[in-house]
């Protein structure tokens, strides 16, 4: 099976308690990596400049067809202070030129402005399942660069999954928690995901499904929203069952923040993976809304 991934490769300078880690990143390659593990063929649709090591792309055989840059890759600096981060934006490198990609499913993550409106339509009407992180739509810079969510009419028609927090949704639509995954619905959305810190909720129809992450000790959050969002996106394409694509996007960011791990280094193998899915399914709690 194949996924494509559009959003661009980053360089993350990543500073948490005084330390700093210079990595790289970006949706495309925590996306990319993870479905990797789920031996999917992955495509990106990417942009990063001459800075950028390639090569660990072709190490772990992921195809990125036209995807260099004579600009510089797109670059954040991202302080992170327990399941919090605020982020600076450094570079932008240039926007994503649209292809076609014969794909099982298609994951649209933008970190910063790489995806225009025409593009996105157009990866629509390509897509059978098409899992949006919209978080790269929501985004501005103010004077000093610091990153801010900005209101955005999002057009969710033709797409299958969403996945945003309380301060994304709300920058698309208005209410409580409740109330904006039912908007979301209503704006497109065939599956909502909801993930506030610890606590991840779907809906689907008019049932919300919900898991809890274990609470320990966070290091390094940075990828954990992309990791979650390709292993859903993999689980519902293999298995076409949206309780185990939820136990195992909750797996994945679980076990990705168990290892303590920096950058991509934190991507988990499909075996533990799979060992946190299965403990998350006899836990899956259900309410109608």
């Amino acid at each position: 099976m194949k996924l494509a991934v559009f959003g661009h490769c980053a360089i993350d300078s990543i500073t948490i308690a005084g330390s700093n880690y210079e990595q790289i990143g970006g949706s495309a390659c925590y996306c990319g990596i993870t479905a990797r593990q789920f031996k999917f063929d992955v495509d990106l649709i990417t942009k990063f400049g001459p800075d950028f090591p390639k090569q660990y792309l072709t190490e772990n055989k992921i195809n990125f067809p036209n995807s260099e840059s004579e600009k510089n890759t797109t670059k954040f600096a991202i302080s992170v202070t327990g399941s919090d981060r605020t982020l600076k934006l450094e570079n932008e490198c240039e926007q994503i030129d649209y292809s076609t990609v014969d794909a099982d499913g298609h994951i649209v993550s933008p970190i910063y402005h790489e995806i225009t409106n025409d593009v996105f339509r157009k990866i629509k009407n390509d897509s059978t399942f098409l899992f949006v992180d919209p978080q790269g739509f929501l985004r501005q810079k103010d004077s000093q660069n610091n990153i801010v969510l900005e209101n955005n009419n999002l057009d969710l028609s033709d797409v299958n999954a969403i996945k945003v927090n309380p301060e994304e949704a709300q920058q698309i639509v208005n209410g409580t928690h409740d109330e904006m995954m039912l908007a979301l619905q209503k704006k497109g959305a065939e599956y909502v995901l909801l993930t506030n810190k610890a606590d991840v909720s779907l809906l689907v129809k008019d049932i919300v499904y919900s898991i809890t992450l274990p609470n320990k000790q966070i290091h390094d959050t940075t990828g954990i929203g992309d990791i979650f969002c390709s292993a859903f996106t993999c689980t519902m394409l293999k298995e076409k069952d949206f309780l185990w694509a939820l136990c195992f996007a909750g797996g994945a960011a679980q076990a990705a923040l168990d290892s303590k791990n920096i950058g991509l280094q934190k991507i988990p193998k499909k075996g533990t993976i799979q060992t946190n899915a299965s403990y998350f399914y006899n836990l899956v709690k259900f309410r109608d809304l």
